[in-house]
């Protein structure tokens, strides 16, 4: 076996082969000959080598890597003109929608300091923001449109770990990080593949209760939330795995506890609170509450963060209209880990959440979502963001409301109440 230069990682690098090929097998389903781009960090370089060498020992065909690196991307905002804010590599994300469509698979790893720009001028980030949105726009339709097979999963930096265990020194720190990944990711099964075929079975007979029952609308209820979100025109629930338009079953979000379907954009109306805090381009804002009036988000103010939160809703049209509804039990996981991970991918896992902006095509019946104009009838979202936010907790009540008005209890106390 290769012998890889990163052994003195403070945890059990076996887990990262685990986690390896975890996300080229189950995550992704890579089929033999397909190309893979990977996206990551430089810290995280002892798992994209894995990755890599899973893939192709997978059949992979070309496996191109894309690198990123915190302190790289801090100059920017320190030094460059308001002008360079206002630019992106539109030539990068052309050529990865071109690639998508041409049945390339997608893999992201996330492991940058979540607050990388905590203390930096708001209206920068979110000029240097919203140029991103805009270039990115071709291969982000690509991924929430499903063309291809894609994947994301996460590695313990060390920026990220001391967020996670400020206590803690910075070997421990990644340590304890390092422990809760595989363990949340169930990379620490004897058989974790196994363990995942086992998940997604439960996952499957929760969306197939909630497609039985086809709601017109939810409503929640809790400590500063009444909100009704009504739901798209021929919705469809999914959980885990999915097929993506190129025929390929994948399970995009390693980890991942949640069913999920499209809200209908003109239908939202009551208040929200957010139960944890929302990170955004390395910026935290907490307390975010907002109020919806047909759909669009009329009033918002956050404890923290405000200011790039509000520049958030600003982004497009469809900024402050929803583009996805989740549920997730409290007892989930990473809600019992008691840990506040800072990264959406792990939080919003922990509780029910919604997403601002573009909707995913994938949840849709029939062929709605193939044709963005009966996606737009149906209800679905537009936007160049997707931007998810929890508002779950144990003291959730969320209702179902069907098409003659009937009310069905979903969940009661954050837990799922159906038999």
């Amino acid at each position: 076996m290769f012998d890889y230069p990163d052994e003195d990682l403070p945890f059990d690098t076996h887990m990262l082969d685990r986690l390896a090929e975890v996300s080229i097998r189950v995550g992704l389903n890579l089929q033999e000959g397909q190309d893979l781009i990977i996206t990551a960090s430089v810290e995280s370089l002892p798992l994209v080598r894995r990755l890599s060498a899973e893939a192709y020992k997978s059949g992979a065909g070309v496996v191109s890597t894309l690198l990123s690196d915190d302190l790289l991307s801090l100059t920017r905002y320190e030094h460059a003109s308001d002008e360079s804010l206002d630019s992106a590599p539109s030539w990068m994300f052309n050529g990865m929608a071109e690639a998508f469509d041409n049945n390339t698979a997608r893999l992201a790893v996330s492991a940058a300091n979540p607050l990388l720009l905590t203390g930096q001028d708001p209206s920068r980030v979110a000029r240097a923001g919203k140029s991103m949105s805009l270039a990115s726009k071709p291969a982000m339709e690509r991924i929430t449109n499903f063309v291809t097979n894609w994947n994301i999963i996460s590695y313990p930096g060390s920026a990220w770990a001391k967020q996670v265990f400020p206590d803690l020194e910075e070997r421990d720190a990644i340590s304890s990080l390092a422990k809760a990944i595989f363990s949340i990711s169930r990379v620490d099964n004897p058989d974790p593949i196994a363990a995942w075929e086992k998940h997604q079975q439960t996952l499957t007979s929760r969306q197939n209760w909630l497609n039985e029952k086809n709601f017109s609308a939810l409503r929640y209820s809790a400590p500063g939330t009444d909100l009704t979100i009504g739901l798209a025109k021929g919705h469809e629930w999914k959980g885990g795995a999915s097929t993506s338009k190129n025929g390929i079953t994948c399970t995009p979000n390693i980890p991942t506890e949640e069913v999920f379907t499209t809200p209908h954009s003109h239908r939202v109306d009551g208040c929200v609170r957010a139960t944890k805090p929302l990170v955004y381009r390395g910026t935290l804002i907490e307390g975010i509450e907002v109020e919806f009036e047909k759909g669009k988000i009329t009033k918002a103010r956050a404890e923290k963060g405000e200011e790039v939160f509000l520049n958030l809703l600003d982004t497009d049209e469809g900024a402050r209209r929803l583009g996805e509804v989740a549920l997730v039990p409290h007892s989930s996981p990473i809600s019992e880990s008691g840990l506040l991970f800072y990264n959406t991918l792990y939080d919003e896992n922990a509780s029910c959440h919604i997403a601002l902006g573009q909707c995913y095509s994938k949840c849709f019946r029939d062929d709605i979502g193939d044709d963005p104009e009966k996606v737009s009838e149906a209800g679905g979202n537009t936007s160049n963001i997707h931007v998810d936010w929890m508002i779950g907790s144990d003291r959730m009540d969320i209702d179902g409301v069907s098409q003659d008005g009937t009310i069905t209890p979903v969940m009661r106390n954050g837990e799922w109440a159906y038999n």
